[in-house]
């Protein structure tokens, strides 16, 4: 026990980590550091381009989303235009049927004119 704790004493003095979580990340670090910062740097190039990705597909949605929105004021605009141009239209047939039931009334007075002075 007393080399134990002379061990212990040693390595405090010399500066190395004491504990056992720290002994155990020292040996991991010796046998998979070189995997580890590889992984590491390659989760850190995913993540950058994760990211870049993120903005790009942002940026392309605002675009997209303008333009809809253009396109929905244009089509708006069209659909009134025709939708008055329907109304316009349909005022001028119901017109247009107004003076024909007048032309059949005069057509009518003037054949009660006609067999009237056939009649004389």
């Amino acid at each position: 026990m007393k080399e134990q704790v002379q061990e212990e004493n040693k390595e405090q003095l010399n500066g190395k980590p004491t504990d056992a979580n720290s002994k155990i990340d020292a040996i991991k670090e010796l046998i998979f550091g070189e995997n580890i910062q590889a992984y590491n740097s390659e989760f850190e190039a995913l993540k950058a381009d994760i990211l870049a990705k993120k903005e790009e597909l942002q940026n392309l949605i605002g675009i997209v989303e303008s333009e809809l929105l253009q396109n929905i004021d244009t089509l708006s605009t069209d659909i009134n235009i025709r939708i008055t141009d329907l109304e316009n239209s349909i005022n001028d047939k119901l017109g247009d049927l107004d003076d024909r039931k007048a032309d059949r009334k005069l057509l009518s007075q003037l054949f009660i004119k006609l067999g009237e002075k056939i009649r004389e």
